[in-house]
């Protein structure tokens, strides 16, 4: 996967791909320099990389002349994370024709979970 291909904002909050298959992409992103005034991980940092893996999930799976979009992204935070690095995983719900559904869960250093989301995707023609 070219880390060339990644937005400008997936480089300035740190997010990763570690490894990926069809089935299941992981990536990780680091807490610090993405907490919110009380020194948390901000949601917003955390629903972007929920954003990301999600959408490079849908791309690996529509082919070179296709692309998705992200259309509907949900997430519930479960317990804070403060330092370390964050890990993500993400795992199809449905690919379909048309719409692709992931769920993702963000882990925190001590593999407990800090958040859960559901990404649905629009395939559209490339």
């Amino acid at each position: 996967m070219p880390t060339d291909s990644f937005s400008p904002l997936d480089d300035k909050l740190g997010i990763r791909i570690i490894d990926f298959d069809p089935d299941r992409l992981v990536a990780t992103m680091p807490v610090k320099g993405n907490e919110q005034p009380f020194g948390l991980l901000h949601g917003g940092a955390t629903c972007t990389l929920m954003e990301t893996i999600g959408s490079w999930a849908a791309m690996l799976g529509v082919g070179p002349d296709r692309k998705a979009v992200g259309i509907e992204l949900n997430a519930s935070y479960v317990k804070a994370a403060t330092s370390g690095v964050v890990t993500a995983v993400c795992t199809p719900v449905r690919r379909g024709r048309t719409l692709a559904t992931f769920l993702i869960q963000v882990n925190d250093d001590q593999d407990q979970l800090t958040a859960t989301g559901r990404l649905t995707c629009m395939i559209l023609p490339a």
